[in-house]
């Protein structure tokens, strides 16, 4: 797996990460979430199962892990697995996110799975929260799904704390993006500035994927400035593999049937083949995915593929409408 920086920001990170968004709560949008757990949502169980996939990608070579506080016990699951394994925090690059609470109580099925705040006093109580479960192996810390109506990139006193946890922690800044207005927030990021002009933002994830690559532009643009680009949802929760039956994926199965190879390692490969694309994060809940999705660095890319896979893509509104719609399992 190969080292590289990501951005400018001093961390070394592998072309491939691994999310935890599906591995610390019983509940995620994934397609086929509760088959991957076994419907087995005891918190030992869920951890042992978390760890073991954690094995296999750190066996793979990956040496970047994503986790956030909305997660359930994703940080929680991911702490005791560095300290069991006695990986050193040298050896490895952690980010994580504030801005959502875990209000499903452990449950599949809730009122509500996370709510939302964007304030000073919740990044204050949930960044020292990441902490007490990541310690010294948290270096990137991110606001979770930054967007325009949200109001944080205008919050003076949320911009000061993260500029003070950048210059006085030490701790690399980056957002999160969601929603159709991708590219907008992260145009107005862009602009955000310490008090010496320089920017606050190391670093931005995003979900880019052959059937919603509308941020491609303005990534590359962030790229050229320095920024770390981490993409996530690749694999746009499931609808670029094998589980979804619909007809609409029909190119991606053809093409990767003739490479040998699933769709979601073809899926992948075409965010990888991304010239700005620092991090790309498998999701994978089980073990066989995670080694399904690091056959992705051997797929031989080319512009034939990237051509006939093109039509896959869908107006970025119908995508994030269909994304909202998928059911937690």
């Amino acid at each position: 797996m190969e080292l590289c920086e990501l951005g400018n920001t001093g961390l070394t990170v592998t072309r491939l990460g691994l999310g935890l968004a599906a591995l610390g709560r019983p509940g995620y949008i994934n397609l086929g979430h509760a088959a991957d757990l076994a419907h087995n949502y005891e918190v030992a169980a869920m951890e042992s199962h978390a760890h073991a996939v954690l094995d296999a990608a750190w066996e793979a070579g990956i040496r970047y892990f994503d986790a956030a506080r909305s997660y359930g016990r994703a940080e929680q699951f991911l702490s005791t697995w560095l300290t069991t394994r006695k990986i050193a925090p040298e050896q490895v690059t952690v980010g994580s996110k504030w801005g959502y609470t875990y209000t499903a109580n452990w449950q599949v099925e809730a009122e509500q799975h996370e709510v939302k705040e964007h304030t000073l006093p919740v990044l204050q109580r949930q960044v020292g929260e990441s902490r007490a479960y990541l310690g010294p192996y948290l270096k990137l810390y991110q606001i979770h799904s930054a967007t325009l109506d949200s109001g944080v990139l205008e919050s003076k006193e949320v911009i000061a704390e993260l500029a003070r946890l950048k210059v006085e922690e030490g701790l690399r800044i980056g957002l999160s993006l969601s929603g159709a207005a991708q590219a907008e927030t992260l145009h107005r990021a862009l602009g955000v500035r310490l008090f010496n002009g320089r920017p606050l933002f190391d670093a931005v994830q995003a979900t880019w994927n052959l059937l919603e690559p509308s941020t491609g532009e303005m990534l590359a643009q962030a790229h050229s400035e320095g920024l770390g680009i981490i993409v996530k949802e690749a694999l746009a929760n499931g609808r670029l593999t094998s589980r979804n039956p619909s007809p609409q994926i029909a190119p991606l199965r053809q093409a990767a049937a003739e490479l040998g190879v699933g769709e979601d390692g073809l899926a992948l490969a075409a965010v990888l083949a991304q010239p700005w694309a620092g991090v790309v994060l498998s999701g994978a809940a089980t073990v066989p995915h995670l080694l399904a999705n690091v056959q992705a660095l051997r797929v031989p890319w080319s512009d034939e593929l990237a051509s006939r896979l093109s039509v896959l893509a869908e107006p970025s509104k119908h995508y994030w409408q269909t994304r909202n719609s998928l059911p937690w399992n």
